[in-house]
């Protein structure tokens, strides 16, 4: 192996990055197995089988173009967690170089055969970053042999467009970002708050206006530190880190911190840590870190020029093998919080209020008392699509507009219309197990964390306006 591009005291930092995005394959899959079924199954919301036929596999290739079945589906998941547990706990530690480059490959393509039919549910930034980190792990080289800058430097190239690009995408975007006051609205109106969300929100001012400044520092500056010598690359990394780990203690974002936390940690040495006598990567495998070195250097053009475009793109990738995209998050932020809440009644007259009750959802705020879960790095999906649907509402002096329903949200209060059993796995609640209710309803309110005076008084969370009907009464005859 060539001595320059041995990197033997990043063996540490290789092995960290190794087992954690392993648990986060894991942690994908199962998620898959869970809900995906009941989202995109051969029964679900948005079923898998009638998007095949309308997408090629040139446009999203994948597994599931050749045959999609829930079962076979769960049988992807299974191997993925099996596989996933299998580099977690290092059982590939001494094998062959290629059996650990080939593990990591076959588990980049079930996953993305998931993720290129996955629609609306499976359109978050962070699955093509899990993607990516995945497909770029298999050059990594299993831990016996030394590690090589080259897929590091590519993961680091990764981490940088990833914290950069969420740097300049605020700049762009929301006027807050610029005047500092975006964290006075964040922790209230993120998509699926955590237990310390509300404590956060009810700091003073200058705390969050101090908040905006170090992500700012984090996000435009420190990145360029990732790419210096050492001891600064390290500081770079822990700056990253640090940040990353306050977002993971303020809300959930499934696993995007903790993704992000895991390369972050390719920035730093264990140089002063005693050396281990590890093996030079043969000449063949040195040849293909080099193509992949070139593959990447091409892939990265566009992402490249989109972070100097003043109409830069966020969590969008140009190639459907999702290599290389361009990352970011919240370059706007929602200043109140509203949420859609879904209500069933048996009762013969829905005029009867007396009779609704609500599902709760998992993740998302629902009832007032209700501390929100800890639920990260655990993707939700249906609670953040839950989420989302406020976005097409016109709301003015308390009146609200609903410009329409998604044909998954359609589909959804069908599905409650029938007890779908697959689709109520995924609520908190299920208030009507006997039998199906005669009628749903979806109503629109805005809700606001109760002020520390007010959770004393009362011992509840939120305190919520009913703002109008998102989506109105409607029986099963209604829907077909």
């Amino acid at each position: 192996m060539s001595e320059f591009l041995a990197a033997p005291q990043y063996y540490l930092a290789r092995l960290f990055f190794d087992r954690g995005l392993a648990i986060l394959y894991f942690v994908a899959f199962l998620s898959a197995f869970n809900q995906f079924p009941a989202l995109l199954g051969e029964k679900g919301l948005l079923p898998v089988p009638e998007y095949v036929k309308r997408v090629k596999f040139q446009e999203a290739p994948g597994l599931f173009h050749w045959r999609y079945s829930d079962s076979l589906l769960k049988m992807v998941c299974l191997f993925g967690m099996l596989f996933s547990l299998t580099l977690t706990f290092g059982l590939f530690d001494t094998a062959p170089i290629l059996l650990h480059m080939f593990t990591w490959l076959f588990l980049y393509f079930l996953y993305l055969s998931i993720v290129n039919v996955g629609q609306e549910f499976y359109g978050f930034g962070w699955e093509t970053m899990l993607l990516e980190a995945g497909f770029f792990a298999a050059f990594m080289g299993p831990s016996w042999v030394t590690p090589s800058w080259i897929p590091i430097l590519i993961l680091r190239w990764m981490l940088f467009r990833t914290e950069l690009g969420a740097g300049l995408i605020k700049l762009r975007g929301d006027p807050c970002w610029k005047d500092f006051t975006c964290l006075y609205y964040h922790h209230e109106t993120q998509p699926l708050p955590n237990p310390l969300s509300r404590y956060f929100h009810s700091q003073p001012k200058w705390f969050h206006r101090f908040g905006v400044g170090f992500s700012h520092f984090c996000q435009l500056v420190a990145p360029f530190g990732l790419f210096l010598p050492q001891p600064i690359s390290s500081i770079a990394g822990i700056f990253l880190i640090t940040h990353q780990f306050i977002l993971v203690v303020s809300g959930n974002y499934s696993w995007l911190n903790w993704l992000t936390i895991i390369l972050g940690f390719l920035a730093i040495s264990n140089l002063n840590l005693p050396s281990l006598e590890l093996a030079p990567i043969p000449l063949w495998f040195e040849a293909v870190q080099y193509a992949v070195l070139v593959l990447a250097l091409i892939l990265s053009y566009k992402p490249l020029l989109n972070l100097f475009s003043p109409r830069q793109f966020m969590n969008y990738c140009w190639n459907r093998w999702h290599l290389v995209g361009a990352y970011g998050a919240f370059g706007s932020v929602t200043k109140e919080r509203y949420e859609v809440v879904i209500e069933g009644s048996s009762s013969d007259f829905p005029e009867d209020e007396s009779s609704w009750i609500e599902y709760e959802f998992k993740g998302k705020p629902g009832a007032l008392d209700r501390i929100p879960s800890v639920v990260a790095p655990y993707h939700l999906r249906l609670d953040w699509m839950m989420w989302f649907l406020p976005f097409s509402v016109f709301v003015s002096n308390k009146n609200i507009y609903v410009r329409g329903h998604s044909l998954y949200f359609i589909r959804l209060m069908q599905k409650l219309l029938q007890n779908d059993s697959q689709l109520l796995k995924l609520f908190r609640t299920v208030p009507f197990r006997e039998a199906p209710p005669k009628w749903v309803r979806a109503r629109f309110y805005q809700y606001h964390f109760t002020s520390p005076e007010e959770y004393r008084e009362s011992r509840l969370i939120w305190k919520r306006e009913l703002l109008g009907e998102y989506c109105p009464v409607v029986s099963l005859n209604d829907l077909f």
